[in-house]
């Protein structure tokens, strides 16, 4: 008799959470979305609650799951969940959250503290023990700043996690952080050494608030009794460590060979290059991969997804209200008018540096740009020009890998992004490759039940998913006719950010200024 049991993954991202029930054939048999937001309590900032949003979904999903497949639980061979990471969520002597989640790149509050861990350290010192510079996308200038702004709070404080980490700690009891998230508590974690720093971890912290570590596909525990009666899922299932959600959507997108390049599509658009050694470099961030003798070289813009919402919710009402009305999605509108306008916006430029950046200039001081407007440019243009500008920043991290020596080999494209046809033609004419679109993009989630495989023992290796799980459905080939345009006005991008970095540090200087004002008055 075939196997019949089910594996169970769960991901939890920035603007929502999904999960999948699949057969070990990679058969998808039961999927489910809930939508959710982020709070944004002040310029910069980005935040997220643990138990409202985190905890919450994933249990409405696994019950969710259960119901719409019509099986017996007892089924599920194993579960694994994925979330947006790096996440600084503080716990108290009970292990409740203290605050709401401070968030991964995308916020930035922890530009002075960024600067004075930096000297205080060394930037030689700090990227030889961890293979990152410390950036926007760092746990411990973020955890340094919860100490000095929020003392009453990090006073009752007694473990430091991540999102993967709480969900897990949920499940089992258990608190442990995958390998590959941990380096992203930069400084705290030598990625040569797979450990803790306690020098320099004990600067800010006690050791014991941080996690144990553990590789992405071991076992954590199992599913406790409360787990069960909270998630449906039995007691006794197997957890796996699991891992961030970017690279759960690389297993997904089956780009774990070395040379394989995924690009996520996503509310920030991520990559992640899985490599055969590990390469750190100074404008990216070096990891290691879900398991020993592999690692990646990862990259990320703070706003991809996020700057297109923007668009919508600020700068397009009318095709809003017509999409409700034809039943249709307000960016399926927004992408056919893009699509009728020509390459390259009509000489319409963006910077979308709209949250600061990540890499490769690692800049939270980074502004967003519309450069070139004319009286003769509409909606259309606008909206296209902003998917040319993630696309030109795209382009600029693939640069930076193959100064790394980690030349892509294969472009896959993943996340919600990757149905926007329009979206996916640009960027590949802006790099001048090619992309493969695999046949399921409901993403991470996916990629956890391949991991939940792993971690229960039904998989050793990535064979199966290699020749089963992962099909692609398309390839995305790149318009060489207008290579030459984009050439030049990826040129003018890049320039656009040095002759104008300065004036986008005054910015932050003079909005720095009004926020003390402010919270002066307030007092």
């Amino acid at each position: 008799m075939a196997d019949d049991r089910l594996l169970l993954g769960i991901d939890i991202g920035t603007s929502s959470s999904k999960g999948v029930l699949a057969d070990f054939a990679g058969r998808i048999i039961a999927e489910h979305t809930v939508l959710h937001g982020f709070d944004i309590p002040q310029p910069g900032w980005a935040e997220q609650d643990a138990d409202a949003v985190w905890w919450r979904d994933f249990c409405a999903i696994s019950r969710a799951l259960i119901a719409k497949a019509e099986v017996d639980a007892n089924r599920i061979a194993g579960v694994a969940a994925s979330a947006i990471a790096p996440t600084m969520l503080p716990l108290d002597e009970h292990y409740r959250p203290l605050r709401p989640a401070i968030l991964y790149g995308i916020d930035a509050r922890a530009g002075d503290e960024i600067a004075e861990m930096s000297a205080a350290l060394g930037e030689d010192e700090i990227f030889a023990r961890t293979g990152q510079l410390l950036s926007a996308q760092s746990v411990g200038p973020k955890a340094l700043w919860y100490r000095k702004n929020q003392p009453e709070l990090f006073n009752k404080t007694r473990k430091i996690v991540t999102a993967a980490t709480y969900l897990v700690f949920k499940l089992t009891d258990k608190f442990v952080v995958d390998n590959y998230v941990a380096p992203y508590f930069t400084p705290f974690f030598d990625a040569r050494q797979l450990a803790w720093r306690k020098d320099w971890v004990e600067q800010v912290c006690p050791l014991d608030w941080l996690p144990e570590t553990g590789w992405s596909v071991e076992r954590a525990g199992e599913v406790t009794g409360q787990a069960a009666s909270e998630t449906g899922i039995p007691r006794g299932t197997p957890v796996a460590v699991g891992t961030a959600d970017a690279l759960a959507e690389a297993v997904a997108a089956g780009a774990v060979s070395d040379g394989d390049l995924m690009v996520m599509y996503g509310t920030t658009l991520f990559l992640i290059q899985t490599t055969a050694k590990y390469r750190p470099h100074r404008d990216l961030w070096a990891s290691v991969h879900l398991q020993p003798d592999a690692a990646i070289l990862a990259a990320g813009l703070s706003t991809s997804g996020a700057l297109l919402s923007w668009f919508r919710d600020e700068l397009a009402g009318d095709e809003r209200i017509e999409g409700e009305a034809r039943g249709e999605n307000a960016f399926a509108l927004l992408s056919e008018r893009a699509a009728e306008t020509p390459a390259g916006s009509a000489g319409l430029v963006t910077l979308p540096y709209f949250s600061g950046e990540r890499t490769p200039i690692n800049d939270i001081h980074a502004k967003g740009l519309f450069f070139g407007l004319t009286l003769s440019h509409s909606r259309a243009h606008l909206y296209r020009s902003c998917l040319e500008g993630i696309a030109y920043g795209l382009r600029h991290n693939i640069e930076a890998m193959e100064r790394a020596d980690a030349i892509p080999q294969r472009l896959v494209a993943i996340g919600g992004g990757a149905s926007d046809a329009l979206w996916l033609q640009v960027c590949s004419d802006v790099t001048g490759l090619p992309q493969d679109v695999p046949a399921e993009t409901i993403g991470a989630a996916y990629g956890d039940a391949y991991i939940a495989g792993m971690a229960s023992g039904i998989f050793s290796d990535f064979g199966p998913l290699r020749e089963t799980w992962v099909k692609i459905a398309q390839r995305i080939q790149p318009n060489l006719e207008t290579k030459p345009m984009y050439d030049e006005l990826y040129a003018v991008y890049r320039d656009l950010y040095r002759d104008n970095r300065r004036h986008m540090r005054r910015l932050s200087q003079v909005l720095h200024q009004e926020d003390l004002g402010n919270a002066t008055a307030k007092t």
